[in-house]
């Protein structure tokens, strides 16, 4: 990898209390080296997150402030923090908006609860979780899998920490196939 293959690309990483500490930052870097432009999105803007473990992370856009035509992908990361995420409907429509948009919508661990909450696009769609999840996803809609990483079409889940790896791979082979934001 040249380090730039995500040059243009802009892309949402949600963040709330309790999130878990690898599945925000690996990802955040990870795209970061690849020439992505990263924001952390929240449901108040510069606002300090803290981690299961107490790691600060700010907020740099609210719910309120964005929408899916800035980006070109979502990564929801897990720990408690989707339960809090989910309870916003800006950030459900925000998900669902760029599922619909055909863009990466991507979620790890306990991140796809709040897919469950994102409109219905997990009807249908095949999917995977932290196990604790897995009957959220399936009352969801989804077709549940116990893989390090399930893939369908611009949908991408992994199930923990483990998985984050094969998770970054593929939300990446997903980001360099759609359409750049304008």
């Amino acid at each position: 990898m040249t380090g730039m293959e995500l040059k243009g690309r802009r892309v949402a990483i949600f963040v709330d209390n309790l999130y878990q500490e690898m599945e925000l930052w690996y990802p955040l870097y990870r795209f970061q080296e690849g020439g992505a432009e990263v924001v952390l999105v929240g449901a108040l803007a510069n606002h300090t997150y803290t981690s299961k473990l107490g790691y600060p992370a700010t907020s740099q856009k609210s719910y309120e402030e964005v929408a899916a035509r800035d980006f070109d992908g979502v990564i929801i990361p897990g720990g408690y923090a989707p339960d809090h995420m989910r309870r916003h409907a800006k950030a459900n429509q925000l998900v669902k908006d760029l599922n619909d948009q055909g863009k990466l919508v991507a979620a790890i661990c306990h991140g796809p609860w709040v897919l469950c909450s994102a409109g219905g696009m997990l009807k249908g769609r095949r999917a995977t979780s932290f196990f604790a999840i897995k009957d959220d996803l399936v009352n969801a809609g989804a077709i549940w899998e116990d893989a390090e990483v399930v893939v369908d079409g611009n949908l991408v889940t992994s199930r923990k920490p483990d998985d984050l790896p094969a998770f970054c791979r593929a939300c990446l082979d997903v980001l360099q196939r759609v359409a750049v934001a304008v």
